[in-house]
């Protein structure tokens, strides 16, 4: 599985979503993507990719595309 298939499974299980659907979302455009749901995603995606995020990471992950900048310092490569 490529890094963006890991990436967006994560936004999928995490918030219930279409493929379609996660790649657009920011931090509260849905319900479920609030405080509780934000860690939860979190969790998912160091699972996935095997990594510890930093606090500052973690609270700057606030869309779909950040999160995909803020993994390349985890030397995630989205190609």
């Amino acid at each position: 599985m490529s890094a963006i298939e890991k990436y967006t499974k994560a936004f999928v299980e995490t918030f219930n979503v279409s493929e379609e659907e996660a790649a657009g979302l920011t931090y509260q455009s849905i319900a479920a993507w609030d405080s509780v749901g934000h860690m939860s995603l979190i969790t998912a995606i160091e699972e996935a990719f095997d990594i510890m995020m930093e606090t500052e990471d973690i609270i700057d992950l606030s869309s779909f595309e950040k999160g995909k900048e803020i993994l390349a310092k985890y030397n995630v490569e989205f190609s």
